[in-house]
């Protein structure tokens, strides 16, 4: 039996990940880790790294594809196996990390309710905005709190290049994303694929940036072939 640590993205709690975790559990021995404590990566992953025993495989979305990345560098021989799903693993640019703590200063200042609303917005592909799903974005985003997107959002915009340490993974590696992903395009994680020796692909179409949610089925199945390998 395989443990494995799913990681949520930005303002997602671990319902981000529910129906994995109902396919997969049972099978495996599945966790969500909770991304919301920590201001730096650095933090992040040793906190998960000190809270996990032994190896496991390792799946992030987003932000926590950013926290699987830095983990397999700082402990590759305890990452049995990695899935980076809708992230990337060059930093932000000046402009957007700017424009992170400008949201994380209107967060704290009362807006974090409609900066969390205008942010799930842009998430989803257009066919998948449904009531059901905005509601849902909306809930995890209370789960989060403006507190805890403050410390995101600042962890988010100081992490480290990780494309000189692509190459040097190891494991058995899952790269996936969304056809309609207008925040970690498609063309991002074709290059990601590409430096990581023997990665697999997966390209979800009619999916935009919360693949777990918008074609749950489809990203089980293609966990479970990962887990295969």
């Amino acid at each position: 039996m395989t443990k494995i640590i799913l990681v949520p993205g930005l303002l997602c709690s671990p319902r981000l990940w529910q129906f994995q975790v109902e396919a997969l559990d049972g099978e495996h021995e599945v966790r969500v880790f909770d991304h919301r404590r920590d201001d730096n990566y650095a933090a992040m992953a040793e906190r998960l790294l000190d809270e996990v025993p032994g190896s496991f495989a390792l799946v992030g979305l987003s932000m926590g594809g950013y926290l699987a990345q830095e983990v397999a560098a700082r402990a590759p021989a305890r990452v049995e196996r990695l899935a980076l799903t809708c992230t990337r693993a060059e930093p932000d640019t000046v402009e957007i990390r700017s424009r992170r703590m400008q949201q994380a200063a209107e967060a704290a200042a009362g807006r974090f309710e409609a900066i969390a609303a205008e942010l799930g917005q842009g998430w989803l592909a257009p066919r998948n905005r449904t009531r059901e799903n905005l509601d849902l974005l909306a809930e995890m985003a209370r789960h989060t709190g403006a507190e805890a997107f403050g410390r995101q959002q600042k962890a988010i915009a100081d992490r480290r290049d990780m494309r000189p340490l692509l190459g040097q993974i190891g494991c058995p590696t899952l790269v996936l994303c969304g056809s309609e992903d207008q925040l970690t395009v498609p063309e991002g994680h074709i290059a990601m694929a590409r430096a990581i020796p023997d990665a697999d692909l997966v390209i979800l179409g009619g999916c935009g940036h919360l693949a777990p949610l918008e074609r749950p089925d489809a990203v089980t199945d293609a966990l479970r072939t990962w887990l295969r390998r």
